[in-house]
This record gives structure tokens, sequence and C-alpha cells, in this order.
């Protein structure tokens, strides 16, 4: 009887108890559906490559010519593969080579004209004859040089220094003189002139000249710089149309 109770006890004991999942419950299976899904992406895979087909062993056409007929002893499947892709290839290379051979034909020389003519060939390495020593010593020698030499010693004239010719032309105010008496900079009114200017008056005056010497020169010709008649000083500074005597200046210090 003891024993009777202990089993019934450890029997509603493990009644009572949870169940324990197996871990490698499934584990077999899962395998098995990756090897599945691998076999298929394979049998698509391989779907969707195309069949080779057998490669044709004629030869190549002439380029711009097309084959009419496959050779002799060919499958049926080796004369369309063989005849489209000899075809394929001839159109291309006649496409490539204008359907017309290449062939190496000397260049006919020009015909030259009288207003072109023939240059005249030239043998030598790109000197000149005078720098050549080989052509210079073929017709020079110690007794020519000496002769030469003789001949440019008669022929040297010795010419007498004569005195300076008379300066002709205007005798007119110097504006380099001008530049170096005076010392104010362009800009600075030294000269009272009429507060009544016209407009545009100065400009049109300054167009009748040519360079800003030309006006200066008639400037002070004209009672400048104290008076200015012309109208090409409307500031007062001594300078007409903006002359600079800055330059004159400057060459004038550096020379000194």
């Amino acid at each position: 009887m003891r024993y009777l109770y202990a089993a019934l006890i450890l029997g509603g004991l493990s009644a009572c108890a949870p169940a324990v999942p197996d871990s490698g419950a499934g584990f077999n299976s899962s395998l098995d559906a990756q090897r599945t899904r691998d076999a298929e992406l394979a049998g698509a895979t391989a779907s969707l490559m195309a069949p080779p087909t057998a490669v044709s062993s004629a030869p190549l056409a002439a380029a711009g010519t097309l084959p009419t007929q496959a050779p002799l002893g060919a499958s049926s499947m080796q004369m369309a593969a063989g005849e489209d892709s000899a075809a394929e290839i001839a159109r291309e290379a006649a496409a490539a080579l204008g359907e017309v051979p290449v062939v190496a034909t000397p260049v006919a020389p020009l015909q030259a004209s009288p207003s072109n003519p023939v240059p005249t060939a030239i043998s030598n390495s790109g000197i000149s004859d005078e720098n050549d020593f080989k052509a210079v010593a073929s017709r020079e020698s110690i007794q020519s040089d000496a002769e030469r030499m003789a001949r440019n010693r008669e022929q040297y004239q010795q010419v007498q220094p004569t005195a300076l010719p008379t300066r002709t032309g205007s005798t007119g105010p110097n504006i380099v003189q001008y530049a170096l008496r005076t010392t104010n900079p362009r800009g600075m009114k030294l000269y009272s002139r009429s507060p009544l200017q016209v407009p545009g008056r100065a400009a049109r005056s300054c167009a009748r000249y040519g360079s800003a010497d030309l006006a200066q020169m008639a400037f002070l010709e004209k009672g400048g710089p104290e008076r200015d008649w012309l109208g090409l000083d409307p500031d007062g500074d001594g300078f007409a149309c903006n002359w600079d005597p800055a330059p004159f200046r400057q060459a004038a210090l550096s020379s000194n």
C-alpha cells in the first residue's frame, strides 16, 4: 500500500508540472524549406538563361558580301547561327570600311604654278651655308680670307662730323620747360577763371587737338596759364585738357 500511495502522488505531481518545449522541434523542417527555396531559385535562373547554340566553323564572309548558303555538313542550328553572325559581322565591317578596300597608293606630287614655284630641295642638316664648316672649308682658305678683309678695308670710309642742322618748325612755347618750371599737381587751382562756364565747352575745345601736348602748347600761346581764352583750362590749374607735367618732372629727376 505504501508503494501504491507513492506512485499515485508522483503521477499527480507529473500531471500538474508544465510542459517543457522542445528546442529542436522544426529544425529539420526549416532546413528542408531552405533547400526547397534554393532549388526553386536555381530553376527560375536557369529558365531565364538562353540555351547555348553551336558555333559554326565556316569562315567569315568578306566585307561587303553576305553569305547565301550555309557550308556543307552544317546542321540547321549551325546554319541559322552562322549565317546571322557572319551577316552581322559583314555588315559592320562594310559600314566601317565604307565597302571600299583600302589600298596604299602613292600620292602624286602637286604641280607648281608660276605663282608657286617648285621649292628647292635642301640636303643639309638644317644649318646655313655660312655656318657649315665643311662647306666653308671647301671654298675658303686663309689667303682668301685675307684678300676679303683687304677689300673691306679699301671700301671703309670715315664720315667726318658736321654741324647740327637748324631745327625747323614751330617756335612756340616749350611744354617741357613749362612742366619743369611749375610745381603744382593737376587739379590745384592757381588762376582765376570765369564762373560762367558753358557746360561742355572744355570738352568740345579739347576735341579740336590731336593730343594734350598740342592743346597745352596752344593754351600757352594764347595767354596761358594766366588767361584761358580758348576754354581749355576750366579748373585754373594751368594745365589744358588734363595735360600732365608729371612724366617730364620724373624724367628730369631720373637723369640727375
